[in-house]
C-alpha cells in the first residue's frame, strides 16, 4: 500500500500545482457527489416524473451508503491529508505538502470513498431509468432505433464525464486516494444495477421498511461493539482528523460514521411511512398521477421547501442528541416530498376546480 499512496501523493501534487485555477469548478463537482444532494435534489424531482425511480433512488443511497460504512470499518483507509504528516516513508526535509481546502477534513475513513460512491450510484439510477423510458416509447423504425441509439451514446457520456470530475475533485481536495474513488465508483455501480433485480421495494409495507431499518441498524451497532471487541477502534479516523486538519472549523459531525448511518436510516423510515400514508395515497395515487400540472407544482413546492428546510442547522453540542435529531429530520424530507407538499397541492387544485365548476 505503501507505494499506492506515494502514487496517490504524487496524483493530488500534480493536480494541485497545475490545475489550481480549476478549484472552484472542482468543489462544485464535489458537492455534485454529495450523497446528500440525493434527498434535497435528485429525489424530490425524479419522484414526481416517476415514483418508481424515486423510490429505487432512496434504497439505492440508503444501502450503499451504509455499504460504504462496513467496507470503511473493514478496509480501514487513510486520507492523504492526514498520511502525508504520519508517514514514516519521507524525511522532514522531503515531507509533500498537501493543500487543505474548507471540504477536505472528513472524519471517516477514506476506502471506498462515498461521495464517488454516492454519486455513481444515483447518476446510474437516472441514466438507466431514461433509457428505459426512452425505449418504451421507441417506434420499431430505423430512425427511432438510431435516434435511441444517440440519446445512449449522450447519456453514459455524461454520465462518465460526471463521475470522472467527481473522483478528480474528491482527490484534488486530498481527502481521498485515485484507488479510493476508483472503487466507490465500481462499488456505486454495481449496487444500483443489484437494485434492477429486487422489485419489491417499488410496493414495500411499512413493516417491511422497519424490519429492513432495524437489520442495517443492528448489524451496523453489532459490527462497531466486535471491533472493539477485538480491540480495534471503528472510530481511529475522528482523532486523526481532528489532529492534522489545517482548520478546526473544517471539521463537521455530520461527516463522522454514525452520523451519516442514523442520517440513511431516517430517509428509508421517512419513505416507508410516506409511501403507505393516505395523503400519499389521496394525493398521488388517483388522477393527479397524470396530471403534469400537478406534478410540476409539487417539484417546485418539493425544492423551495428542501432549500428552506437545509438551513435549519441542529445542535452539535451533544453527539447523541445530533444524531437523533440527524434521523428525524432526514425522515421528514421524504415524508414532505411524497405525503405532504403533494397532499397540500392536491387540495389547492381540488379547491380551485371547485370555484371554477
Amino acid at each position: 500500500m505503501d507505494f499506492i499512496h506515494i502514487l496517490g501523493v504524487q496524483t493530488i501534487q500534480h493536480l494541485q500545482n497545475n490545475y489550481k485555477e480549476y478549484n472552484s469548478f472542482l468543489s462544485l463537482m464535489s458537492a455534485v457527489g454529495d450523497p446528500r444532494n440525493i434527498f434535497s435534489v435528485y429525489f424530490p424531482l425524479w419522484f414526481h416524473l416517476s415514483h418508481n425511480v424515486g423510490t429505487k433512488m432512496i434504497w439505492v443511497a440508503v444501502v450503499g451508503d451504509w455499504f460504504n460504512l462496513i467496507f470503511k470499518w473493514v478496509l480501514s483507509g487513510q486520507r492523504p491529508y492526514w498520511w502525508v504528516h504520519e508517514t514514516h516513508l519521507f524525511q522532514n526535509g522531503t515531507k509533500p505538502h498537501l493543500d487543505q481546502f474548507h471540504i477536505t477534513c472528513e472524519t471517516g475513513p477514506g476506502n471506498p470513498s462515498g461521495h464517488a460512491m454516492g454519486s455513481s450510484c444515483v447518476w446510474y439510477v437516472m441514466v438507466t431509468a431514461t433509457l428505459n423510458f426512452a425505449r418504451s416509447s421507441c417506434s420499431s423504425s430505423v430512425r427511432s432505433f438510431q435516434r435511441f441509439h444517440l440519446l445512449r451514446s449522450v447519456l453514459w457520456t455524461a454520465f462518465w464525464v460526471i463521475q470522472i470530475n467527481v473522483c478528480i475533485s474528491r482527490v484534488f481536495i486530498a481527502t481521498h486516494f485515485p484507488h479510493q474513488v476508483l472503487l466507490g465508483l465500481a462499488i456505486g455501480m454495481l449496487v444500483a444495477e443489484a437494485f434492477d433485480h429486487i422489485p419489491c421495494i417499488y410496493n414495500a409495507s411499512l413493516k417491511l421498511y422497519l424490519q429492513v431499518n432495524m437489520f442495517l441498524l443492528s448489524f451496523a451497532v453489532c459490527f462497531y461493539l466486535l471491533l472493539k471487541l477485538l480491540d480495534f477502534d471503528p472510530l481511529w479516523s475522528v482523532a486523526k482528523a481532528k489532529m492534522w486538519c489545517a482548520n478546526p472549523d473544517w471539521i463537521h459531525l455530520d461527516t463522522t460514521p454514525f452520523a451519516g448511518l442514523w442520517r440513511n436510516l431516517g430517509a428509508l423510515f421517512g419513505l416507508g411511512l410516506a409511501v403507505n400514508s393516505g395523503m400519499f395515497i389521496q394525493s398521488c395515487k388517483g388522477k393527479n398521477g397524470c396530471n403534469n400540472i400537478f406534478k410540476l407544482m409539487c417539484m417546485a413546492a418539493n425544492l423551495t421547501f428542501l432549500q428552506l428546510y437545509d438551513l435549519i442547522k441542529m445542535p452539535t453540542q451533544s453527539e447523541e442528541l445530533f444524531y437523533l435529531l440527524s434521523f428525524c429530520k432526514s425522515a421528514l424530507v421524504p415524508f414532505g416530498v411524497i405525503a405532504v407538499i403533494p397532499y397540500c397541492v392536491h387540495l389547492l387544485i381540488r379547491d380551485d376546480e371547485r370555484k371554477l365548476s
